[in-house]
């Protein structure tokens, strides 16, 4: 479906641009149709550190950002800030000509709020829905539908209800905006995150990443409460104590407010000279590990969240190549298919146990890393998503 283009505005707090992934994609996408791409989003600490930059023809507005750390006040503090900057800098980009599509990634579920502004200068607003924030509250602090999260649940309903266009990034979210949004089905779109695959390619293994063990497990990813790194290291745990394998070394590659603590737990299992850290890394480096792991984990627990989730660890996983082993999600099964194992939810020995069995069978890991290379490449490529994208903002401005 062809789009008239315009002046997109793209609203990003969860993360740095180009550093965010599938954000960036939609931008290149969307500048490759002929729209005028604009995004806002926070400074990066290490890259993305620039307050104002043009990156092969997108400009970005970066503000300061101290990330929260703690409970749900700081989270409360790091969105009001977040928030202030979005509404100040939208201002300016709006000085500068009309904006046509403003388009909203959450979390969190606030930016609604510079949405208004913009939609009363006859903007259309098209929410992208990265995460359940009423889900998120309830997987990530553990307090129960208390207060908090019922002021959660208000802020999604109003978010829906500003929204011209919804993007979804699979059907599970898809069926939560129709239902407990009460959009037309017609109006959401299933944008999945999807690598694009010539990003995400094979280079020569390096034996020295494995640190003189026949073999390399890899995890990728955020590293907060909900992300399951502490169910990877208790089931890394169990594979040296319960099943006796000690023929691994394993990276954990990415960074988030439990990565500390991660650390930490590390050391009292006694698994600190097996196990490492890296950071966020280049680009480069992530080919790099990747391309020498044997076993990729995706240890993401069950919990309200992430059974309805599409993780991005997964896809770029299976554009890699690379078998998989899982917990038992609904989202998971979807995306990864036949390319991974799945441990009963929340089940570390279990996991352990898959860990030792795709060690031991070359064969199956070569099988499952080829599925996934063709699932990524094929019904569930980036190029799929481009089309439904492109309808998303076809129907915001009709």
């Amino acid at each position: 479906m062809s789009v008239l283009p315009g002046k997109a505005l793209i609203l990003v707090e969860n993360l740095s641009v180009p550093f965010d992934r599938r954000v960036w994609q939609e931008c290149q996408t969307l500048r490759d149709a002929g729209w005028e791409v604009h995004v806002i989003c926070p400074q990066g600490t290490k890259r993305d550190t620039e307050a104002e930059v043009t990156i092969d023809g997108v400009h970005i507005l970066r503000y300061p950002l101290k990330a929260a750390t703690g409970g749900p006040a700081g989270y409360v503090q790091e969105y009001g800030s977040a928030l202030w900057h979005t509404l100040r800098l939208a201002r300016k980009v709006g000085k500068g000509g009309k904006v046509d599509v403003v388009h909203a990634c959450n979390p969190p579920d606030m930016l609604f709020l510079v949405a208004l502004y913009l939609k009363r200068q006859g903007a259309k607003f098209i929410f992208d829905q990265h995460d359940l924030c009423p889900e998120l509250y309830l997987s990530r602090f553990d307090r129960g539908e208390d207060l908090l999260y019922r002021a959660v649940c208000a802020l999604e309903r109003r978010t829906y209800k500003t929204a011209d266009v919804v993007i979804a990034t699979n059907e599970s979210y898809k069926d939560v905006a129709v239902k407990r949004g009460g959009k037309s089905p017609d109006d959401v779109f299933v944008v999945r995150s999807a690598p694009v695959v010539e990003r995400f390619h094979q280079v020569e293994a390096e034996p020295e990443l494995k640190k003189g063990k026949p073999h390399l497990l890899a995890y990728l990813g955020v590293m907060g409460p909900q992300d399951g790194v502490d169910y990877a290291l208790r089931a890394l745990a169990s594979l040296r104590d319960e099943v006796g394998r000690t023929d691994w070394h394993a990276v954990f590659i990415g960074s988030g407010d439990a990565f500390d603590a991660m650390v930490a737990l590390t050391k009292e299992l006694k698994l600190d000279d097996q196990v490492d850290f890296t950071g966020r890394v280049s680009d480069a480096d992530l080919l790099r590990y990747l391309s020498s792991a044997d076993v990729c984990l995706s240890p993401d627990p069950l919990n309200p969240l992430n059974n309805v989730s599409t993780m991005n660890k997964v896809m770029e996983y299976m554009a890699m190549g690379r078998p998989i082993v899982s917990f038992e999600l609904r989202e998971a099964r979807v995306s990864a298919g036949e390319a991974a194992l799945y441990a009963p939810a929340n089940d570390e020995p279990e996991f352990a146990k898959l860990i030792a069995h795709l060690l031991d069978s070359p064969e199956d890991r070569a099988k499952m890393g080829e599925l996934g290379r063709e699932r990524v490449a094929g019904p569930l490529s980036w190029e799929n998503s481009q089309k439904a994208l492109l309808a998303a903002y076809a129907a915001a401005v009709r």
